[in-house]
């Protein structure tokens, strides 16, 4: 397990903790570190920590009204195998914002959890 210390930490604004807690913890092998639902969450993937901010939470309660939607911001989960992993997510109801793209780097594609905040599913490339 990863010590706290060595998380990076990123703060998605959501509108039923309990409803992302879910989608990240079944569809993307989040497991969780604390819950205080409906308020907050705090869940990790690796080094990856996630924390969750409902209406009620300090974080939600901090942020502008001009400030509180979804940007184009987006966590980055790598994947061994993006197609098993689309065709995973597809098989469980997940619809996908983006088409599938390749570049150099690798391939990707986007996503959403139930709140509207992106997220891409990123294979790197064999070199």
């Amino acid at each position: 397990m990863t010590a706290p210390e060595q998380y990076a930490s990123v703060r998605y604004l959501v509108d039923d903790v309990q409803r992302a807690i879910d989608f990240y913890t079944t569809q993307l092998g989040f497991t969780v570190n604390t819950s205080a639902a409906p308020a907050f969450a705090d869940i990790v993937r690796g080094p990856l920590r996630l924390l969750l901010s409902g209406p009620a939470s300090s974080g939600a309660r901090a942020t502008p009204d001009d400030a509180s939607t979804a940007g184009r911001n987006r966590i980055h989960l790598i994947v061994e195998d993006l197609d098993a992993e689309i065709t995973r997510l597809r098989d469980q109801g997940v619809s996908f914002r983006s088409d599938l793209v390749s570049g150099p780097g690798g391939r990707q594609i986007l996503l959403t959890d139930p709140a509207g905040n992106l997220i891409e599913l990123f294979q790197p490339a064999q070199h």
